[in-house]
């Protein structure tokens, strides 16, 4: 279904609606992503679909998602790619993001690679620098620019012009290096025969790595014994690390959420966009006074519940639905702002799956604004809570029309 609005949103006069949606998408992803070139790039391609296989080249930055993305023509911008497995076969003129559960780069990046993903294979040359976080990591290629690397496993074959930093279990080590190599590693430390290192080898493990003979190491080797619990630097690093995973993933799983509830179930969505831009300020303060005393009474009901017997199936009913609500109320309240974005800018009412993904973006950035972020979020909350419940009774009692909220 996903695949079918997004197809939809090509047709006709929806081509307008796109050329101003695309605006106010590339500002929210600046928000993740380090460094694009939107203005050396101003075409962009929209892909999404379960099972992709991109053959048509990308005239400037290309934005994909599937469960299954395969990509084999070049792209002339930036690339994009959110999936579960993902091989990049075709050459990228600038930067590479992936995200998924195995990826593999099987063509040259001219410009930086950041990967987040279960099982990574960079296989070619990276122009720019290597970013990757996960299980295990084998960087074939050799990297134009610096190289930053936390996974349990990592294979570095073929060296790095700038320096290389590395946190994991195993690491191995291969090729020629231009700057310092700094690994913190709980297992083994190798390096293969032949490497060439022109800075200084600084690494802390368990045991001394076993060098040989044929390696060379222009600013020699600094070995800090370790046991297989990191010291606190290492792991203020590696909880930084996590922390960051967490929350990107975090995101991604709301961004993933809203914008299938905005494809599968868009009226509940729009009904509450239509009364925010259309009603009076008291009905909008009304239905945050209900939301408000939903989200507070039903915990306290839940706990007066447990104080007996016979109360404790409906208190655990009304706990998980409390919850539910929650979710709900926080996924909808993305949606509406994406739909409020897009009815501003594109001058389009009805809700697409976009709509979600766009509002959960920019609820997710408002989060991480100290103390006023937070309290933003809990205020749409309150107002979807309140819209959310009125909307259940007005479908569940449709001879009752005369709500005050209504």
């Amino acid at each position: 279904m996903v695949a079918d609005v997004w197809l939809h949103l090509h047709r006709g006069e929806e081509a307008r609606i796109l050329k101003h949606m695309k605006r106010t998408l590339f500002i929210l992803i600046a928000l993740l992503l380090p460094a694009t070139s939107f203005a050396a790039t101003p075409t962009a391609t929209f892909s999404a679909a379960r099972s992709l296989f991109a053959t048509s080249s990308s005239p400037g930055n290309a934005y994909v998602a599937g469960a299954t993305v395969v990509l084999t023509a070049p792209v002339a911008g930036d690339l994009s790619v959110v999936g579960g497995t993902i091989t990049a076969a075709a050459p990228v003129a600038g930067d590479e993001l992936l995200i998924g559960g195995s990826v593999t780069t099987r063509a040259k990046v001219v410009g930086d690679l950041r990967v987040i993903g279960g099982s990574i294979t960079v296989g070619e040359p990276v122009g720019g620098d290597i970013i990757a976080f996960g299980y295990s990591v084998d960087a074939l290629g050799r990297a134009g620019g610096s190289v930053f690397i936390v996974a349990v496993n990592t294979t570095l074959t073929a060296g790095a012009v700038g320096p290389v930093t590395i946190f994991g279990n195993n690491i191995s080590l291969g090729g020629t290096f231009d700057a310092d190599v700094k690994i913190t590693a709980g297992g083994r430390v190798s390096v293969t025969p032949g490497t060439i290192i022109h800075g200084a080898l600084t690494y802390e493990a368990p045991e001394p790595a076993v060098i040989p003979a044929s390696v060379v190491i222009d600013g020699g080797v600094s070995y800090t014994s370790a046991s297989y619990l990191p010291g606190a630097s290492a792991s203020r690093m590696l909880a930084i690390a996590s922390i960051g995973v967490f929350l990107l993933v975090r995101i991604l799983g709301a961004l993933i959420l809203a914008g299938l509830l905005a494809g599968l179930f868009p009226r509940p969505a729009e009904e509450i966009a239509d009364r925010l831009s259309s009603d009076r300020p008291r009905r909008t303060l009304l239905t945050m006074a209900l939301g408000f005393a939903v989200l507070v009474t039903v915990p306290a009901l839940v706990l007066l519940l447990l104080v007996t017997f016979v109360g404790i199936g409906i208190a655990l009913l009304l706990f998980v639905a409390h919850l539910l609500l929650i979710m709900l109320a926080l996924m909808y309240a993305g949606i509406v702002v994406g739909n409020l974005l897009a009815r501003r800018f594109s001058h389009r009412e009805n809700v697409l799956w976009q709509d979600g993904v766009i509002g959960m973006l920019v609820v997710s950035g408002v989060t991480m604004i100290p103390f006023i972020g937070l309290f933003i979020v809990l205020l749409l909350m309150t107002l979807t809570t309140g819209a959310l419940i009125s909307l259940f009774f007005r479908y569940s009692f449709p001879h009752e029309e005369k709500d005050e909220l209504d």
